[in-house]
């Protein structure tokens, strides 16, 4: 199998990238994760510029993984907030992915600055690899790509 034959047009890594593959993304879907869903809320905790992040929430509303709405703090104007959609959470183990290989390569001496635990029991929540047949897959070496029915070999 060589993957030079195959075109990487219609790539859903590429594709994905497209929408969250610069770094503002990726912290903007951070806070919105763990609940900072107002514009200054995330300017502020982020330290992105307003123009950035005008544009970066547009884009992610644009594609479809948030959606905007409305509240009103009393006595205040109408604003906007930041809701993930179902796209949007299913953005979740990717946020997970990244951090979890930061804290095994990048966390200070102190470990980690924080924690997913499991809302119900408390626990902490780990990934995992498995297929379809329920095997856990703890080799990652044990894993490898085949041509998707999507796949196109290059024209030549």
């Amino acid at each position: 199998m060589n993957w030079l034959d195959y075109d990487t047009d219609n790539c859903s890594v590429q594709r994905t990238l497209d929408v969250i593959g610069d770094r503002w993304s990726v912290l903007i879907l951070r806070e919105v994760f763990n609940g900072i869903r107002r514009f200054d809320q995330i300017k502020t905790h982020t330290g992105i510029s307003d123009s950035v992040l005008a544009h970066r929430l547009r884009k992610l509303v644009d594609a479809g993984v948030l959606q905007v709405r409305d509240y009103a703090d009393p006595g205040a104007r109408r604003r906007k907030e930041y809701r993930l959609t179902d796209a949007g959470l299913d953005l979740q183990p990717v946020l997970l992915s990244l951090r979890a290989w930061g804290d095994a390569h990048r966390a200070g001496q102190e470990g980690p600055s924080l924690e997913i635990r499991h809302t119900d029991c408390g626990a902490r929540v780990d990934l995992e690899l498995h297929c379809d047949a329920g095997h856990r897959i703890d080799d990652r070496r044990d894993v490898h790509a085949v041509p998707g029915p999507g796949a196109r070999r290059v024209a030549g």
